[in-house]
């Protein structure tokens, strides 16, 4: 048995049993990740994957077992050599972060800043992606961090720990009607055609809520994952914005306004989501504090180290209590 072919069964597991997929991921062969796959399987006495004809079709029961075995074992793998390089050289390494745009752009540059002063020899990989995506690739170990404020919460491999809270702002051209609306109110908001955010991206589902709350249908006329795409079609007349209060710049937004509507929209929370197995090496944990200054790395150390449920509650209720609002 080699940890090659653990990798190429976990790999083609991920990828929807596509095998041409899993060999371009791996940089090899799909010839040659069929025939380590074989291998594994006559070694074992054991088919892992169903099959109709050349094609996977599915894991059979023992395969469903196997690999989440040996996804334990690869991470574990991964925990060694990141062991071994802490102790080697604490200041070099790397540190991959998935991320949506608006974290990217407004909320993770004086972190980044801090980090790179302090550790200067640790290379970074910025990967951007729809709230799913970024999830995705934390839990198949593509990235070591996951930032977002969709999704997280919906994959249980991952430990999510909250960062900061934020919320929303109205985006007008100067001398738009609601600049006059004392005070602002979903109804006078929905009267009027609305640029956002695509569903699943910074905290749409909130917005959705609140107005549906108020029995109001707003009519949606434009969506965007970017925050600067929803100013730029505001500052064309094509609607209302709606987005992260924090993503306003008023220095760089000329023409345009932002109305405080923290009234109207339940706060939303950016969380960073890490693999529950995961090392976490020193500079990896000082990024962590860099980014949401209540996360240090004894309280990070603490949720890691908890067995029981209700220790985990409480620690995680006392994180939510420490955050603070942005924007």
């Amino acid at each position: 048995m080699k940890l090659n072919q653990l990798r190429y069964i976990v790999e083609v597991t991920r990828r929807g049993l596509n095998v041409s997929a899993a060999a371009e991921a791996l940089y090899t062969s799909q010839p040659g990740v069929s025939k380590q796959i074989r291998l594994l399987e006559d070694e074992l006495g054991v088919p892992i994957f169903e099959r109709s004809g050349k094609h996977f079709t599915g894991l059979t029961p023992a395969g469903r077992s196997l690999v989440e075995i040996a996804e334990r074992i690869l991470t574990e793998t991964q925990n060694i050599t990141a062991v071994a390089e802490e102790f080697s050289d604490q200041q070099k390494g790397s540190l991959s972060i998935a991320t949506t745009h608006t974290q990217a752009r407004h909320a993770l540059p004086s972190a980044v800043e801090a980090f790179r002063r302090r550790y200067p020899d640790v290379t970074l990989h910025f990967h951007q992606g729809t709230p799913v995506q970024i999830a995705e690739m934390a839990t198949a170990g593509e990235v070591d961090f996951a930032i977002a404020t969709e999704a997280l919460e919906h994959y249980d491999d991952l430990v999510m720990l909250p960062c900061y809270r934020w919320n929303r702002s109205i985006i007008v051209p100067q001398g738009h009607p609601l600049c006059d609306e004392q005070p602002l109110t979903l109804a006078a908001i929905a009267r009027h055609p609305l640029v956002t955010y695509v569903f699943g991206f910074t905290g749409r589902s909130r917005l959705d809520e609140a107005f549906r709350a108020e029995g109001l249908s707003p009519e949606v006329v434009f969506t965007a994952t970017d925050s600067e795409v929803i100013k730029t079609y505001v500052q064309l007349g094509l609607g209302v914005g709606i987005m992260a209060s924090m993503a306003f710049e008023p220095e760089r937004d000329h023409g345009l306004v932002a109305l405080d509507a923290s009234h109207l929209f339940a706060t939303s929370t950016t969380r960073i989501g890490f693999r529950r197995n995961a090392y976490l090496r020193g500079y990896m944990l000082a990024f962590i504090e860099m980014f949401a200054p209540h996360l240090n790395a004894e309280r990070v150390q603490s949720v890691l180290d908890s067995r029981h449920p209700e220790e985990r509650e409480r620690l995680m209720a006392a994180l939510e209590s420490a955050m603070t609002a942005v924007g």
